[in-house]
């Protein structure tokens, strides 16, 4: 049997991220001091720095209106359920959305 894939939270890969950042150790000692692959810790680093601009963004950007994004979603519901309806049509896919194959 497969092992269980660890989960990480939000401040740990923060933390984790923010070392790489200073620059003081090197990927290899990061990993073995935290105990992630140092490929993880490459991409947690990347995400950092990718998404900084949005932490000083906030303060300008308006707040979603909570009934355009539930109507948003409707409509996508509905495209989605046409969609589904029109594969199922089609012998090849009604086969496989039935779970045969």
């Amino acid at each position: 049997m497969g092992t269980k894939r660890k989960q990480h939270s939000a401040e740990f890969k923060a933390q984790v991220a923010m070392a790489a950042l200073s620059g003081d150790r090197t990927l290899a000692e990061l990993a073995s001091e935290y105990g992630v692959h140092p490929t993880m810790i490459s991409t947690w680093k990347q995400e950092l720095v990718k998404n900084a601009k949005e932490l000083f963004e906030r303060g300008n950007k308006k707040a979603a209106d909570p009934q355009a994004v539930i109507d948003n979603l409707h409509r996508k519901i509905g495209q989605l359920q046409v969609e589904r309806d029109f594969l199922a049509g089609q012998p090849a896919i009604a086969r496989l959305l039935k779970g045969g194959q």
